[in-house]
């Protein structure tokens, strides 16, 4: 089962109900196919943009919970409709399930080797500057 987190911020000089519609549109294309469902959906409203986008400080967010059983979806089209898009400032897709498998063996208890030491996965975040591996 693979998890994504799809969020759009939509330029605040759109009307709410073409917001609605807008996000309507793009449920149908996630769920189309009955290849991945969006569990959860979340209208965060205008909220202060970190930066400027086109000389608009603002913008409407909306966020997408979305689980595709198999892995094939069709994402990359819904982002593809996005980036053509002219009311729609920006969008990023984030794939979770492999953050909570990374976080899950993280935290897993250590095996009963005898061995009283914790050992620890490491990615190449977690390696200081001039630190030796």
């Amino acid at each position: 089962m693979r998890t994504y987190e799809l969020m759009f911020v939509v330029d605040p000089r759109v009307s709410d109900e073409e917001v609605v519609t807008m996000t309507q549109d793009y449920r149908q294309m996630i769920t189309a196919g009955n290849t991945a469902e969006i569990t959860t959906e979340e209208n965060w409203g205008r909220r202060k943009l970190a930066y400027p986008i086109n000389k608009v400080n603002e913008g409407k967010y909306v966020l997408f919970f979305i689980q595709s059983p198999d892995g094939k979806n069709n994402l990359h089209e819904v982002e593809h409709r996005m980036r053509q898009n002219d009311k729609i400032l920006r969008f990023l897709t984030v794939r979770t399930d492999e953050d909570l498998k990374r976080a899950a063996r993280r935290n897993a208890a250590p095996s009963a080797g005898g061995s009283s030491a914790v050992t620890e996965d490491r990615d190449d975040d977690d390696i200081e500057p001039g630190e030796e591996i």
